[in-house]
């Protein structure tokens, strides 16, 4: 992976910028945020915008798309005005309010890839056609039902039903979920029965998989929103080229503590393999929290459970493309990023507030990694 930072003096903006280069079928991953935090809110959505478009047309291959934008910010319901963009019509385009640690009002995460088709599927979703497959990304599902349990159940009815439509299924073609939820420390264990639920009826249980996810918690920009969802699949993919990966030396299966997520997926494409690593913490392989109240030794566990998750998916820590930390406590900011800093200094990154679903776990680390491969069995990327 070539990692790049960028300094926009004129803007007070920074790039982090990680690039896999293949020829013509390049993937690009963008953190942009504003270095000058005093800039009002709306200023700073303007200069990262600008950043943004600086990137596509004066950096990056004239070829590369803008696919997916996520908005990490700190007053959703208040900073929707200055989502001029919002409804791009061929973006993917997600916002959650986890304020940025850094103190800026919003951090961008942006994805491009070279030589693709992107269009529109549905609001906040678009499907990127690449040679034999179809990546689906479906940003924003949310319900207006009454409680987690209920909300939860029909976004995956929803997002279950809209994956028929495109002649896939949760279980064959899901590859990644983000689920927030407002309120994690009481409103968590309701997505997670629901979610269970839901799993079992499609067939997805711990004798078969599940899909790799990071719940945690978030807000959306309508406050009555407990529960939102963000989802990618691929259309034209074989179950031959998913790997779930386990880390059983660091890790336990998710279900022995009542959820249902994979602890990573591994997709693998003619030229590289994808891999997603969930959100992953400080924890053994009997599912026992790690270090207890200190930050520093949780940080490094969860980088040294990551680092193995990759090793078994034949990657390292160089190949990580973009990575999201969350944090419970805000005074462990410092912390961390000295940490980070001394240890993966490049990667481009976003550290936000955002408690994990359990209270013990002070650090929660998601990523994903890039790494190149040959297997003439499948279709490029």
């Amino acid at each position: 992976m070539k990692y790049t930072t960028l300094i926009l003096n004129d803007l007070f903006v920074n790039i982090r910028l990680s690039s896999f280069e293949k020829e013509n079928a390049g993937e690009y991953h963008a953190v942009i945020e504003c270095n000058d935090t005093l800039l009002k809110a709306e200023k700073q959505y303007d200069n990262i915008e600008t950043a943004l478009k600086h990137l596509a047309e004066k950096i990056l291959p004239c070829k590369a798309t803008l696919v997916l934008k996520r908005w990490f910010v700190s007053d959703a319901f208040n900073h929707k005005a200055f989502l001029k963009n919002e409804k791009e019509k061929n973006v993917a385009v997600s916002i959650v309010q986890q304020p940025p640690l850094s103190g800026s009002k919003t951090v961008l995460w942006a994805y491009f890839v070279e030589n693709t088709q992107v269009s529109n599927n549905g609001e906040n979703a678009v499907v990127m056609q690449r040679s034999a497959y179809r990546h689906l990304f479906d940003m924003q599902l949310y319900s207006h039902n009454n409680d987690e349990f209920a909300q939860t159940e029909e976004i995956f009815n929803n997002y279950t039903n809209k994956l028929k439509q495109q002649g896939c299924t949760l279980g064959d073609n899901a590859i990644r979920t983000w689920i927030f939820v407002q309120g994690v420390d009481t409103r968590y264990a309701g997505m997670v029965e629901a979610r269970k639920l839901h799993f079992y009826e499609q067939g997805l249980t711990e004798r078969t998989h599940y899909i790799a996810s990071t719940g945690i918690e978030g807000k959306y920009i309508h406050p009555e929103i407990t529960v939102l969802m963000d989802a990618y699949a691929v259309a034209g993919i074989g179950d031959e080229q998913i790997t779930y990966l386990k880390g059983s030396s660091h890790l336990n299966p998710t279900h022995e503590y009542g959820v249902t997520f994979e602890r990573a997926t591994a997709v693998d494409y003619g030229d590289r393999r994808h891999i997603f690593v969930s959100g992953t913490a400080s924890i053994d392989n009997s599912g026992n929290i790690l270090h207890p109240l200190d930050i520093g030794r949780q940080t490094e566990r969860t980088l040294e459970n990551i680092n193995v998750l990759l090793r078994e998916g034949g990657a390292t820590m160089t190949d990580i493309a973009q990575m999201i930390v969350y944090l419970r406590d805000t005074a462990d900011y410092s912390a961390v990023l000295l940490c980070l800093d001394e240890k993966y200094p490049d990667i481009p990154r976003i550290i936000v507030w955002a408690p994990v679903c359990r209270p013990g776990w002070l650090i929660e680390i998601e990523c994903i990694a890039v790494k190149e491969m040959e297997n003439q069995r499948y279709a490029t990327f």
